[in-house]
């Protein structure tokens, strides 16, 4: 049965104050005995202490047991007349309800001698016009089941984000959105929203005491209406709170919630969706374009504004498509308050920011990527969460989703609260959301934020800042706990999906199985081989020769994990400078040092991934403010860059050797690794069918003719890219041709062929085949 509203419709109010739920009801001032004596449980809802709003509210049997007695709390209501309907939902008796206590409580008896209680509704008039039909949110039964109930509580509800949350829905025939949460020790949550005047006494919700849930199902309430809970904490403050499981959300100082229904967006992505089952990540290209949303590009003429997702979904795409990167790993999108924590104090775990859209509009770049076959990575941060009133801190007035003693619930470095990883529910919180963006909105995996700070309960703390775990240890045993759980969850129920560790110590075992004793990762993000590059980068070329070693280390632990090279917006930001700034030596030089970086990268070991920016050699750090400065790609230096690294994702992902062994030892083997002297480094990389390509670096700016170069099979090898090309804006050093082996045994090799090493340069060489 639809209820239909009539008259002027109801006021829409988006401002969301904190409302105190305790009235005020002053009287003339009249002698004591004549003061009236309301019900008690009309004084309690007044008041906002009522523990029980079912067990008053709606219908229940009278006193007689000859009929019924239906109360409602609206104190916006000037009146409100009680509808009964029969079988074909007629209206029968129209009943003007009484006015019990003048803060707006409404009741009303009737005759009823059927044991079964009729079917009801409400007219409500709000004066002025504005009337409404509705039917009873208190009419309605339980809205969680048991199993909800229980799995929750167990921590193995990973799709409770379909039933804990706001959900348009039809019950009985009346349309309207159920509302549920996790609160156990709130003493009472109201559901309040422009529907209600954000009047936290027209809908208290029902506690299930048994899960320390509250539900409630309020009819009328459709997709795009505003709502926060109101909630009246253990610690008797009232706070007005955002739906943790929000599927929309308001962002900055406007922190409300909107009903939202995932089943409206139709998806296109079906082949891409059917061939990621099946993909082998080991095996096959993964080179990622790291991006800001809000800085990859600006409108100048339009306030500066930055760009809609569907804007993204052209411009974004159309670049990373032409470059020929696979992924696009997409800095944090869950709704988050603060702009300068650029998405890393996260206060919506389930809505994407609706900074540049609605969440269907990021639907569509996710379809659209997918539909280029570009994959897309969501940066996810379960580490820690802002202290916002607003948000999950202190939610029921206790340390709920954070740990209350602050040497294991906060993180000082960063003013945020530390998940507490022991509890069932707030794991099941964080690997629901986790699940959601893979399942509901196609991402194909996640780097994790922070894992380092996840791993030690000492981790950024100085001596009795913490406390050791049970075994007397600095490992954080419930966060470690929390990652396998998550991983396997991840990986059992979105295949093809991939999990990357954001870590930088050397815990072991960080992307291997669960199986196998590891945390289950599919990836780690090499901290070592970003450190110790840049260190060596950084230095003038006629000092490298002295540091040779940090420029191989990173191959004595190459396989130890699934590692993913990784040059991201924190080595661009807070006074680092950009790439092109830290290279050495005059405007050539600094060129031709990235250029040779970034060859080097490719030709490594490993996935890759570069910060927006980095493509053109931007001159300036990141900003998070303003746009990356495009117009640098007029130059031909910063144009040839952009060339280098289109060049570099082609053969990458054309060429096996480069790739298909990214994490085997047998992928790759040093020609020479101990040239020193001429800083110049030679390696083989190879496929599992035996494509072979030879490599070699030169880290100064001296050429190198006639270079002999040792060869593990005898043939023909060609030059397939050279980062000192005149394509790259380099001085045009090449090896044009064929490339015969003689058979001279060099650097450990029965054959070799003899080669010129470009300046600060790399080139790579194919046997053809």
């Amino acid at each position: 049965m639809a209820l239909a509203r009539f008259g002027a419709k109801r006021k829409s109010v988006h401002a969301t104050p904190l409302y105190s739920a305790v009235l005020i009801f002053m009287e003339k001032s009249t002698p004591p005995t004549s003061t009236p004596i309301y019900n008690p449980n009309a004084c309690a809802l007044m008041e906002g202490r009522h523990g029980d709003p079912f067990g008053y509210l709606g219908i229940h049997r009278n006193d007689t047991d000859d009929g019924f007695v239906v109360r409602s709390c609206r104190p916006d209501a000037k009146s409100i007349t009680l509808e009964v309907l029969d079988h074909t939902n007629s209206v029968v008796h129209a009943i003007a309800m009484d006015h019990v206590h003048p803060g707006g409580v409404f009741e009303s008896t009737f005759e009823w001698h059927d044991n079964v209680p009729p079917r009801y509704q409400f007219s409500i008039d709000f004066g002025k016009g504005e009337a409404w039909r509705t039917a009873d949110p208190y009419s309605f039964g339980l809205i969680l089941g048991d199993q909800d109930c229980h799995f929750w509580a167990e921590g193995n509800h990973y799709m409770a984000y379909r039933v804990l949350g706001a959900h348009p829905r039809e019950i009985d025939g009346i349309k309207g959105t159920t509302f549920a949460l996790w609160a156990p020790n709130a003493q009472r949550i109201s559901v309040v929203g422009d529907f209600n005047r954000w009047d936290g006494r027209c809908h208290p919700m029902r506690k299930r005491i048994e899960a320390g849930m509250w539900e409630l199902f309020i009819p009328e309430v459709t997709i795009g209406d505003h709502y926060k809970f109101e909630v009246l904490g253990q610690n008797g403050r009232l706070v007005l709170k955002t739906d943790p499981f929000a599927f929309s959300t308001q962002w900055g100082q406007k922190t409300a919630a909107m009903v939202h229904s995932l089943d409206q967006y139709a998806w296109n992505d079906e082949d891409w969706m059917s061939s990621r089952a099946t993909r082998d990540h080991y095996k096959t290209p993964m080179s990622t374009y790291e991006v800001h949303l809000g800085s990859w590009s600006r409108i100048p003429d339009d306030g500066n504004r930055w760009l809609t997702y569907k804007e993204l979904a052209e411009q974004l795409l159309d670049h990373v498509e032409r470059l020929g990167f696979t992924h696009i790993e997409l800095m944090p999108i869950t709704e988050y308050p603060f702009d300068g924590s650029w998405g890393y104090q996260v206060t919506g775990y389930f809505s994407p920011t609706s900074r540049y859209g609605s969440p269907d509009e990021f639907r569509y770049l996710v379809d659209q990527a997918h539909q280029r076959g570009i994959g897309i990575i969501l940066d996810w941060v379960p580490a820690h969460f802002p202290k916002d009133d607003h948000g999950l801190a202190r939610f029921d007035g206790t340390a709920l989703f954070e740990h209350a003693d602050p040497r294991q619930g906060e993180h000082m470095d960063w003013g945020t609260y530390i998940f507490n990883f022991d509890r069932n529910e707030v794991r099941n919180f964080l690997i629901a959301s986790a699940l959601f963006w893979m399942k509901e909105y196609h991402i194909d995996g996640l780097r994790v934020d922070a894992v380092a700070s996840l791993l030690y309960l000492d981790y950024s703390r100085e001596e009795g800042q913490w406390i050791p775990n049970e075994h007397g240890g600095r490992e954080n045993l419930g966060a470690i706990a929390f990652m396998k759980q998550l991983n396997e969850a991840a990986y059992g129920y979105c295949p093809g999906i991939t999990m990357m560790a954001e870590e930088s110590t050397s815990f072991a075992g960080v992307s291997k199985p669960t199986s196998a004793g590891g945390l289950g990762f599919g990836f780690k993000w090499n901290m070592g081989w970003m450190n110790d590059t840049l260190a060596y980068m950084e230095r003038d070329p006629i000092h490298r020769r002295f540091h040779h070693g940090e420029a191989t280390f990173s191959m004595i632990y190459a396989f130890d994990e699934n590692f993913q090279l990784v040059l991201s917006h924190d080595e661009v930001v807070h006074g680092k400078g950009s790439l092109i700034e830290k290279m050495p030596g005059d405007r050539w030089q600094k060129f031709a040092n990235l250029r040779m970086l970034y060859s080097w990268m490719w030709a490594h070991p490993g996935k890759k991934l570069i910060f927006m920016g980095d493509e053109i050699a931007q001159w300036d750090e990141w900003n998070a403010n303003r746009s990356i400065d495009w117009h640098l790609r007029f130059g031909e230096e910063h144009s040839g860059m952009e060339r280098l690294i289109t060049d570099l994702n082609k053969i990458y992902s054309d060429i096996p050797a480069l790739h298909q062994l990214d994490h085997d030892p047998a992928g790759f083997s040093w020609l020479d690794h101990d040239d020193a002297a001429q800083s110049i480094f030679t390696f083989i990389r190879r496929s599992e069918d035996g494509d072979t390509v030879l490599i070699a670096v030169n880290a100064t700016p001296t050429p190198h003719h006639a270079y002999r170069l040792g060869a593990p099979i005898a043939g023909t090898y060609r030059e397939i890219l050279n980062s000192d090309n005149q394509r790259y804006a380099g001085s045009g050093s090449a090896n044009p041709g064929d490339r015969h082996t003689e058979p001279v045994a060099w650097q450990g090799q029965e054959q070799s062929i003899i080669i010129d090493v470009p300046p600060l340069g790399t080139t790579f060489l194919r046997l053809a085949r």
